[in-house]
């Protein structure tokens, strides 16, 4: 929120301006992702976590402290592409250490938790950042502070994950972190290559993987076509508010936590992959929806009804395929696996992003949002129809 309070005081309205901001945090991705997956599957995966936390922490209180007043808004984002440079070392060691703390058999509820837990820390941290970053509060100054310190409170909290593998922060820790990043520089490069190839063609190599593969790629490609362009399309249509945009955040989140829920306690009595499609034409439906209905009507309160609803669709998506991806990957080679996962993820949504933000501005943001919405639904029913016919 407080990026996007940022952005809009320096080009408001701008399709163009948002999607350079938010490709800082994707392009890291395929220049730090797949290389990750490799050295986490090697490295203490807490230790990973505490470190990355703590880095992150650090950056964003830079931002904060001697960068948020600088004209030229480039070394603002040179450091968000730090932050998310290292975020990519954390995100796949956080998927790989939730098989070292839970049972096989609890794999589906303990990935409902972990989406349930991080949609409350959506549903209030974007509702209530909204709220926070506007001027009279803590201003935008404020929200990077606040950001920073949510860094150092999740590397705590990770210090304490488990007494089986708990981690003891030392100089001869630190001198392993050392040794362990020399060995990423030194390391061949055929080596490296081979073990990312690994990851990438395990998720081809199967079916029910390839079909996770089209399917996070498809969502996450929508989520980036929509994203920027429906940041700037509410502001237009509502007028621009931090608190409405987080408030909107908010329901979304409400609709998360709700599916996760749902999913998690339900979901292993069904087809993951019939509720994946099912659900992704579901999602098609309520973008539409919520398009249409936010143009028409202009209704607040009926936007965030609808954004609700478009999370709770949403939801069963992201658990069901991290479950089946956790069901059928090897514990040496997990992180190889969802970093490339990752991959597919962000690359759907980078492309889709510039793609979008450049065709708003010709088309307008009305039309992409509908567009993307029954582009949504047919991959929905051509998966649907597709598995039909598999257990035909």
């Amino acid at each position: 929120m407080a990026l996007i309070a940022l952005i809009y005081s320096r080009a408001p309205g701008s399709t163009w301006e948002m999607a350079k901001l938010f490709s800082c945090t994707i392009i890291p991705v395929f220049l730090i992702g797949p290389v990750a997956g490799v050295y986490v599957d090697r490295w203490s995966r807490q230790r990973t976590m505490f470190i990355c936390d703590l880095i992150r922490a650090g950056l964003v209180f830079v931002i904060a402290f001697s960068l948020i007043n600088l004209k030229p808004i480039f070394p603002i984002y040179f450091v968000i592409f730090l932050v998310f440079s290292i975020g990519r070392f954390f995100v796949p060691a956080k998927m790989s250490i939730i098989p070292d703390l839970v049972k096989k058999d609890d794999l589906l509820l303990a990935n409902s938790l972990v989406n349930t837990t991080g949609m409350i820390a959506a549903m209030f941290g974007l509702g209530l950042g909204g709220f926070l970053v506007s001027p009279s509060i803590l201003g935008v100054r404020g929200g990077f502070y606040l950001d920073a310190a949510t860094f150092f409170i999740s590397a705590i909290l990770i210090y304490f994950i488990s007494e089986k593998i708990k981690l003891r922060v030392s100089g001869q820790v630190l001198a392993g972190v050392s040794k362990d990043i020399a060995e990423v520089v030194n390391k061949s490069v055929r080596s490296v290559r081979g073990e990312i190839k690994e990851g990438i063609y395990f998720l081809v190599s199967n079916r029910q993987t390839r079909y996770v593969v089209a399917v996070l790629f498809t969502i996450f490609a929508a989520l980036g076509a929509v994203y920027v362009v429906a940041i700037v399309f509410v502001q237009e249509i509502l007028g621009f508010s931090t608190t409405l945009l987080g408030i909107l955040a908010m329901s979304m989140g409400a609709g998360l936590f709700l599916g996760s829920l749902v999913y998690g306690r339900l979901g292993h009595k069904l087809s993951h992959l019939k509720i994946i499609f099912a659900c992704l034409c579901l999602s098609g439906i309520l973008l539409f929806l919520f398009a249409f209905l936010t143009y028409s009507l202009r209704q607040f309160a009926i936007s965030a009804l609808i954004s609700g609803l478009l999370g709770l669709a949403l939801s069963p998506i992201i658990t069901a395929s991290n479950t089946l991806v956790h069901n059928l990957s090897d514990s040496n080679m997990m992180g190889r696996v969802f970093s490339s996962v990752e991959l597919v993820m962000h690359l759907g949504f980078f492309l889709a992003m510039i793609i979008s933000a450049i065709l708003a501005e010709f088309l307008g943001r009305f039309w992409i949002l509908v567009g993307v919405g029954f582009v949504v639904i047919f991959f929905g029913i051509l998966g649907l129809i597709g598995e039909m016919r598999q257990h035909a």
